[in-house]
């Protein structure tokens, strides 16, 4: 039987609701233990907390923290972890991200898992933390896996944003290829982190801590031969526990020097490095809207796996 150690842990309470003959009618419940007494558990279920009765009860017992992560699911968490946020913290499996404002990913909750509430109870949690923050709150949504939350926000007047493809291939469907004129830096370089800003704007002190605080991450830099000029720029990292996902990102060509493949050949560098460090496979999030780029990662060997939307609450007005 449950006692008070086991209070904040996963259970499933097995209940007598009644008789059928001669024989007991059981319900199961799910959820988090909050109380345990000598009369009494109290769970906390996506419904609302049940209050359960000792005498009612046939069966209690833990169970296992978190359920496998579906493959969508397990996309999200890599790509999570390849784009760490300043402040992180979890609601349930939910991972409620802050980082100053700098960019959708680092400043909205990952919907991934079980937020161990109701849903309504779960949006209201994630508001409150945002707002405790100054930050507009906000909540990344994997479709159609999620397509339950994602109504409750749209029911609520949640704002979306320009929706995000999330695409992957396997690392050996992909170019791969050493270039003697792109250079793979563990850390960006000043002029690196310049061109960056030009293409994406102002980067935040916050910003830096984002894109290097990886264990394994290469900044990618291709360089004009005869000026030595930077032309393009790219980033991998490897973050996932397992160290099966390479993360592509803020693959770019200057405006000047663009048509000439230079971003397929940043990329191919940064998946020879991923290969090597024994990455299997690759993801990248780019938004539908980006035509042109969604168009190069086509050709590439991407294909959209699924997509996720974000969706902000903005005040009223």
């Amino acid at each position: 039987m449950l006692g008070p150690q086991h209070v904040g842990s996963r259970v499933v309470v097995r209940r007598i609701v009644g008789h059928r003959g001669d024989r007991p009618v059981y319900s199961d419940i799910l959820g988090r233990l909050v109380e345990a007494t000598e009369t009494h558990l109290t769970v906390r279920t996506r419904d609302g907390a049940i209050r359960v009765p000792m005498a009612e009860i046939h069966r209690a017992k833990t169970v296992p923290d978190r359920r496998r992560l579906t493959p969508t699911e397990a996309i999200e968490v890599a790509a999570a972890a390849g784009w760490p946020a300043g402040e992180r913290d979890r609601l349930g499996d939910w991972l409620l991200r802050a980082t100053g404002g700098w960019t959708m990913r680092g400043n909205s909750a990952l919907v991934a898992g079980d937020p161990d509430l109701p849903l309504p109870d779960a949006v209201d949690a994630v508001t409150r933390w945002y707002q405790d923050r100054g930050l507009p709150p906000a909540i990344s949504v994997p479709l159609p896996l999620f397509r339950r939350i994602d109504a409750e926000l749209d029911r609520r007047g949640w704002t979306p944003m320009p929706l995000t493809l999330v695409m992957t291939a396997r690392l050996a469907d992909l170019p791969a290829a050493a270039d003697e004129q792109v250079t793979l830096d563990a850390a960006p370089s000043p002029e690196w982190l310049t061109a960056v800003a030009g293409r994406k704007g102002a980067l935040p002190a916050s910003a830096l801590q984002v894109l290097t605080g990886v264990p394994q991450v290469r900044f990618a830099s291709l360089r004009d031969a005869t000026h030595g000029a930077l032309l393009a720029t790219g980033r991998g990292c490897v973050a996932d526990p397992e160290g099966r996902w390479l993360g592509l990102s803020l693959i770019g060509t200057e405006e000047h020097a663009r048509r000439q493949g230079l971003a397929r050949r940043v990329a191919a560098a940064l998946v020879a490095w991923g290969a090597e460090v024994g990455a299997t496979d690759a993801y990248l999030q780019v938004e539908e809207r980006n035509t042109g780029a969604v168009a190069l990662y086509d050709r590439l060997g991407f294909t959209t796996h699924h997509v996720y939307l974000t969706r902000r609450l903005l005040p009223a007005g």
